[in-house]
C-alpha cells in the first residue's frame, strides 16, 4: 500500500496521537511453505467477522505489478503475512475468506493484484473512501487513523522494493501495522456513515469497486511518455514509439520498471536528437551512464528503424481518435450552447458536494459531467439523464442527487 509519509516529526505536532509502533502480537513469521500456508489457511477459515486485508507491490522497481507479500487480519486469529511469490496463486485463501467482509485502504490499488493470485472478496469495506465520502480532507491511513484513532502510523517504507528476500524485519513490522487498525477504523467509519446518512452510498461505491472489470489496455501508451508532449514532428514522435517499444520489451524481459531501465527524459533527448550512430547517441548525456552505453546498440536500431520509416507509418500529432469532448478551453468557440451547459452544471454539482460534505469527483466524475452537457440526451428529462449518466458508471445515490436539478438548469439549453 502506498500512502503519503507521515514522520515522528509530524506526529510530534499532534499531541493527541499516539505512535504506534510494534503490532500488538509481534511481527509474525512469514509464511513462505506449504505447510505453513495451509496451517494459515486453516485458522483464517475458522475465524469470523471482517478481515483486514493489504497487499505491497514493487513498484517503481520490478515490471507490472505484480504482489509481493499480502497481509492479513482477523481479530480472533491475528496478523498473517504471506509471501505470494513461492506459490502458483493463493486461491485456497481467497476461498477459505470467501464469506468475510474484506476491509482494505484504497481497495482499487490492492484489488486488482489480488484478483491475478486467486482472491476476490464477496463484500469490501473501502477505509478510504469510506473517508472521502465523510468529507475527511486528509484520507491516507495514517491520517485517517489519526483522526479517528488518535494513533499513529509511520509511513517509512511504503515505497521500498517489496520484491527484496529476505524482507527486513522493519519492513515487516510496517506491513503488519498497515493492518493492525483497519477492523476498528472501520467499525468507527461505518457508525459515521450512519450518522451522516451515507452508509448505502458508501455501500453503493464499496461494490462498484468490488465488481470493477480490469482496465483496458492503453492505446498507445507510448505517448504517456513524460516530455513527448513537446515534440511537434512525427518522426521525432515515432522515435519515442521505437524507444518506448524497445525499452518496455528490455524491461519486461529482465523483470525491471522501465524507468530503471531508461528513463523518459533519455527517450525524449534521443528524439530530440535524432542521432545516426551509436556513438552519435552516447555523446547526449543522458545516455552516457553505464547501463545506458551497454545498451546503446540496442536504443539505437531502435532510432534507426523509426528513422527508416515511410512517411504513412509515422505516427499522427493527434493521437489516436476519442469519443470524448474537446478540451473545454475551445467549448466557448466550437459550441457555445454546450459552454452555456458546462458554466451552469459545474457549479451547481460543486454546490451540491459541499452541501454534502463529499469531494466533487466523489459525487460526479467531471467526464461524465462534460459529456452530459457536450450531447446532452434528448428528450432531457430526469430518466435521460439518469440513464446517460448510469451509463458513464454513475451509482444510484450520484444519479438521485444531482438529475434531478440539473434537469431543472439546463432544461431547454
Amino acid at each position: 500500500m502506498t500512502q503519503g509519509t507521515t514522520d515522528d516529526s509530524t506526529l510530534a505536532e499532534q499531541p493527541d496521537v499516539t505512535p504506534l509502533r510494534e503490532p500488538a502480537a509481534g511481527i509474525p513469521p512469514v509464511v513462505a511453505t506449504p505447510a505453513a500456508y495451509r496451517d494459515a489457511v486453516e485458522r483464517l477459515a475458522a475465524g469470523t467477522g471482517p478481515v483486514a486485508v493489504d497487499a505491497e507491490r514493487a513498484s517503481g522497481y520490478r515490471y507490472g505489478q505484480r504482489t509481493y507479500l499480502v497481509q492479513l487480519r482477523r481479530e480472533d486469529v491475528g496478523t498473517v503475512l504471506v509471501d505470494p511469490v513461492p506459490f502458483d496463486d493463493l486461491h485456497e485463501l481467497g476461498e477459505a475468506l470467501a464469506d468475510a467482509e474484506w476491509v482494505l485502504h484504497a481497495a482499487t490499488q490492492d484489488l486488482p493484484g489480488l484478483a491475478d493470485l486467486g482472491m476476490r472478496p464477496a463484500r469490501v469495506f473501502d477505509t478510504e473512501l469510506a473517508a472521502r465520502l465523510l468529507g475527511y480532507e486528509r484520507v491516507g491511513l495514517g491520517a485517517v487513523v489519526a483522526r479517528v484513532l488518535g494513533l499513529g502510523l509511520a509511513k517509512e517504507h511504503s515505497a521500498v522494493d517489496w520484491s527484496t528476500r529476505p524482507l527486513p524485519e522493519d519492513w515487516l513490522r510496517y506491513a503488519a501495522l498497515d493492518v493492525e487498525l483497519l477492523v476498528p477504523l472501520r467499525e468507527h467509519l461505518l457508525a459515521e456513515l450512519a450518522e451522516q446518512g451515507k452508509a448505502d452510498w458508501a455501500a453503493q461505491e464499496f461494490e462498484a469497486e468490488r465488481l470493477a472489470p480490469p482496465a483496458p489496455p492503453r492505446v498507445d501508451p507510448w505517448r504517456r511518455t513524460s516530455g513527448s508532449h513537446t515534440l511537434r514532428d512525427r518522426r521525432r514522435l515515432a522515435v519515442v514509439r521505437a524507444l518506448w517499444e524497445a525499452r518496455d520489451s528490455n524491461a519486461r524481459l529482465r523483470d525491471l520498471s522501465p524507468g530503471r531501465v531508461l528513463p523518459d527524459r533519455a527517450i525524449v533527448a534521443a528524439a530530440q536528437a535524432l542521432p545516426r550512430t551509436v556513438a552519435d547517441l552516447t555523446r547526449l548525456p543522458e545516455f552516457a551512464t553505464k547501463g545506458a552505453k551497454r545498451r546503446a546498440p540496442v536504443w539505437q536500431r531502435a532510432i534507426s528503424e523509426a528513422l527508416a520509416l515511410p512517411v504513412d507509418e509515422l505516427p499522427s500529432l493527434r493521437g489516436p481518435g476519442t469519443d470524448a469532448p474537446p478540451p473545454a478551453r475551445a467549448w466557448a468557440d466550437r459550441d457555445p450552447a454546450a459552454w452555456a451547459r458546462l458554466e451552469v452544471a459545474r457549479p451547481l454539482v460543486a454546490g451540491i458536494a459541499e452541501d454534502y460534505h463529499l469531494p466533487t469527483e466523489n459525487l460526479l466524475q467531471p467526464d461524465a459531467l462534460r459529456r452530459l452537457c457536450w450531447t446532452p440526451p434528448d428528450p432531457f428529462t430526469v430518466d435521460t439523464v439518469g440513464d446517460f449518466l448510469r451509463g458513464r458508471g454513475a451509482r444510484e445515490w450520484q444519479i438521485q442527487l444531482v438529475a434531478p436539478p440539473l434537469v431543472q438548469a439546463l432544461a431547454g439549453s
